[in-house]
């Protein structure tokens, strides 16, 4: 058994750097067919005015301390303002097409994210998505360097659970789908990536 074989043992990267020579459209072909949920991650700059993007990249890191993370592009326009705000908020976006149509928005360039609403400011200061699934308000606890992207470790202050449930947006193969839950597995009904 070697490295690369052992439970719990990393192999070291091989000499030509790992993933160095590999066509970046398949490996990002590849991570398109992984569904994964949607969020908005919002914070402001120091002149309190609110910046955002979307996320899919998102997910639970400890329960004590409750940390997650959340990955942003190093190229995103709201880049240099994460990069030093102590907080940010993650609002868990529903299926539907309202909510799809703020993802659109915020995986954007557009310097005008927030013009067409959607948004509530929070009673910590966060501003969030109108009806979200969930929503969590951080503290950033560590940012680190990861390729083209940086990965943002928060730690949970503030979470607020609607009393209203529902499904959550999914990304799935470039499209906006849904989770298929049991009625529609008993119907036979497909649901799928779609707008």
């Amino acid at each position: 058994m070697d490295a690369r074989s052992a439970p719990g043992a990393c192999a070291a990267p091989g000499p030509d750097g790992g993933g160095a020579g590999l066509d970046p459209a398949l490996f990002r072909g590849a991570m398109t067919r992984f569904p994964s949920g949607v969020a908005i991650v919002t914070t402001h700059d120091r002149h309190g005015r609110p910046h955002g993007f979307t996320a899919s990249s998102l997910c639970s890191l400890s329960l004590d301390p409750p940390l997650l993370l959340v990955c942003l592009a190093t190229s995103a326009r709201c880049y240099p303002v994460f990069a030093r705000s102590p907080r940010f908020a993650v609002s868990v976006l529903r299926e539907g097409h309202e909510h799809s149509e703020l993802a659109r928005r915020f995986a954007g360039k557009s310097p005008d994210k927030f013009s067409g609403g959607g948004f509530v400011p929070t009673a910590h200061g966060g501003t969030v998505v109108a009806g979200a699934l969930a929503v969590v308000e951080c503290a950033v606890r560590r940012r680190v360097d990861a390729g083209d992207h940086v990965i943002l470790l928060g730690e949970a202050e503030h979470v607020t659970l609607p009393e209203r449930g529902g499904r959550p947006a999914v990304y799935v193969d470039r499209g906006f789908g849904s989770l298929c839950g049991a009625d529609c597995a008993r119907s036979g009904t497909p649901r799928g990536p779609g707008p």
